[in-house]
């Protein structure tokens, strides 16, 4: 029995089930699994990237918990705090917005 044309055309060693099947399983693990090469790589940085904003919020949250010590211990730094963040005022006191144009 003679084998077809287009047989004989691939390598021997490539006409070994044992290797076709490794090859087989290599290309299913790259391309088509849950877990393929393309996923991995993007799950990798997107990890990079929340690890990097994760470093960012840590910083910020330092940075607000030193400033909110320093508007508990100074009176005067919470009034500045709360005129200028959120426009309180005295009683007797009037409040101007000056909007500067760009």
């Amino acid at each position: 029995m003679s084998r077809p044309e287009f047989i004989e055309k691939i390598p021997p060693i490539l006409r070994n089930k044992f290797v076709f099947a490794g090859l087989a399983f290599v290309v299913w693990i790259l391309v088509f699994d849950d877990s393929n090469l393309v996923s991995r790589i993007s799950k990798s940085r997107e990890l990079s990237k929340l690890e990097q904003q994760r470093e960012h919020y840590i910083k910020e949250i330092d940075t607000l918990q030193k400033r909110l010590e320093e508007l508990k211990g100074d009176e005067k730094a919470l009034e500045k705090f709360a005129r200028e963040q959120y426009l309180m005022k005295k009683d007797n006191e009037e409040i101007f917005l000056v909007e500067e144009e760009d």
